[in-house]
């Protein structure tokens, strides 16, 4: 007999496979010999009052063996003389465009204008020790593309996309933790999403696929309104190279070459909100405290605690985003004279510190500086975060090192004139952020920061710092596509996809994406001669 239970324990017996065993057995009456195996389905922290539960649903296997595997295993062709579809950017959407079209029995073609990931730890390092931006293979740019190394979280609120579920079971396939399968807020992890992204290219390339790095995309070929293939640059020879086939765009969200180009070859796209701020760094004991009630924190049998807020400031939202418990901050600049951070953090989620995200809405009708043009220029919000870029940049000594700021100092408009320790790994420079950041953004930043304190007694601290800044949330572009063929609006045979086309907003939201663009594509294109 199969049944699924449904548990509300304490942290300790959640920990212990066996304790689980005992427990169902005395609350259910089942004898504990006749239960061969449980698998944790759902899994997921209450924490709302002093004494923490964890709740679980627990597969119970009583008298029978599982005999199926924890996820759902997709098939994948030989697609060798399949038709050539090509797909720009191998970031999630990238990846899981690609896979799809392989359950559809079309070749993939993959360029990537950055280095396989792992080649890109070797660039991730010359930030830290030489202070120098590679801008073809940085945190954003390079196989995953930028959730390669911003800690692998899974967890999204865009329900009705997609089949998540799919996604999930993918990436256990290919190697994360069937744990994703079963946490409300699942992860990967950024010392083991690598791995999970090298064999999913390896399945591209078993399957008849191919994946080319340090392959630029600088044109699309277009015939009237309709797409043919790319022209791209090859960064190791220097030469041009033509792929030919429809074209699935997932550039990501930092691409902002392909904006350019776009925008100047007249191919439509429109200017899009995005969140700017800072990344605020706690001490991860100091947040486990808060979280969990204790001043012990987290002890032996909890993870590292996570927060979320939200509130409206001035009619802009302002909120924590891409929280990292027991993480770090990384400089996530994309070329020279720019400061960029977000955060990342290993499986385990076992540093000393822990970061979000603080961030305000941006709207383009909020933007009005002369300096940046007209604000009808698809681009202006986009030049926005580049001035930013560049502001902080120029705080920061012009180096990789970030301007920073103690929290309540921040609320007070008082400079730090010290600065607490922090794992921004090039290091921190102290500013008067309240100063020089714009008003739209540091006065509800402020604001925002009053109100977390109050709900959190705690949060609003000087143990806490803030990091600027933080600019990437998402793309300051959409690619505009027709809401049924999910193809440009004017360019057949375009597919703008994921974050970078301004359709997702995570690695499972783009994966989705990407999975549906393909499916688009597989139904207008498979049977075209």
């Amino acid at each position: 007999m199969i049944q699924d239970i449904q548990l509300r324990v304490l942290p300790q017996i959640a920990s212990d496979s066996s304790l689980i065993i005992n427990y169902i057995a005395e609350e259910k009456g089942i004898d504990a010999r006749t239960i061969k195996s449980i698998r944790i389905v759902r899994r997921s922290i209450d924490a709302r009052q002093r004494q923490v539960y964890v709740n679980l649903t627990v597969r119970t296997y009583v008298n029978e063996e599982p005999t199926d595997l924890a996820y759902t295993v997709t098939e994948y062709p030989d697609v060798s003389n399949g038709k050539q579809v090509i797909v720009v950017g191998e970031g999630p959407a990238g990846l899981f465009a690609a896979l799809r079209l392989i359950e559809h029995g079309l070749r993939p073609i993959v360029i990537e204008r950055g280095k396989d990931v792992r080649e890109r730890k070797k660039d991730l390092a010359r930030i830290k020790s030489e202070q120098k931006v590679n801008d073809e293979s940085n945190y954003c740019f390079g196989e995953g593309g930028a959730g390669a190394y911003s800690d692998g979280k899974l967890y999204t609120r865009s329900k009705k996309r997609g089949n998540i579920e799919k996604i999930l079971n993918v990436f256990c396939q290919f190697g994360a933790s069937t744990n994703i399968l079963a946490d409300a807020h699942p992860h990967i992890g950024t010392d083991k999403l690598p791995l999970v992204i090298e064999n999913m290219r390896e399945q591209i390339k078993k399957s008849g696929g191919e994946v080319h790095f340090l392959t630029k995309m600088t044109e699309l070929l277009l015939k009237g309104e309709k797409v043919e293939g790319v022209l791209c640059r090859n960064l190791v020879t220097d030469a041009d190279e033509t792929y030919l086939g429809p074209v699935i765009l997932a550039t990501g969200h930092s691409a902002r070459d392909v904006y350019h180009y776009l925008a100047h070859a007249g191919i439509h796209i429109e200017a899009k909100g995005i969140a700017v701020g800072v990344r605020l760094e706690h001490p991860s004991q100091l947040i486990d405290q808060i979280q969990y009630h204790n001043k012990q924190g987290r002890g032996k049998y909890l993870p590292a605690a996570e927060y979320s807020f939200v509130t409206q400031v001035e009619g802009r939202g302002v909120y924590s985003f891409c929280m990292c418990p027991g993480g770090f901050v990384i400089p996530a600049a994309t070329g020279q004279e720019q400061i960029v951070v977000n955060g990342m953090s290993p499986s385990n989620r076992g540093g000393k510190w822990s970061n979000s995200g603080m961030v305000v809405e941006i709207r383009p009708e909020d933007i009005k500086s002369e300096e940046l043009g007209d604000t009808n220029d698809p681009l202006v919000v986009m030049h926005y975060q580049e001035k930013l870029e560049k502001l902080c940049w120029q705080q920061g000594n012009m180096k990789q090192t970030a301007p920073a700021q103690r929290m309540a100092d921040f609320c007070k408009g008082k400079l730090s004139y010290d600065l607490p320790k922090s794992s921004y790994a090039p290091g921190l420079v102290s500013s008067p952020l309240h100063f020089w950041m714009p008003k739209e953004v540091a006065g509800r930043l402020q604001q925002g920061f009053q109100y977390f304190g109050k709900q959190r007694h705690g949060f609003l601290t000087n143990e806490a710092c803030l990091i600027a800044t933080e600019t990437r949330t998402s793309a300051p572009v959409r690619i505009t596509r027709d809401a049924e063929t999910l193809q440009h609006v004017t360019i057949r045979g375009l597919f703008p996809c994921g974050e970078g086309a301004g359709y997702a907003g995570g690695i499972v939201s783009a994966g989705v994406d990407g999975e549906r663009c393909a499916d688009m594509l597989a139904a207008i294109y498979k049977n075209e001669k």
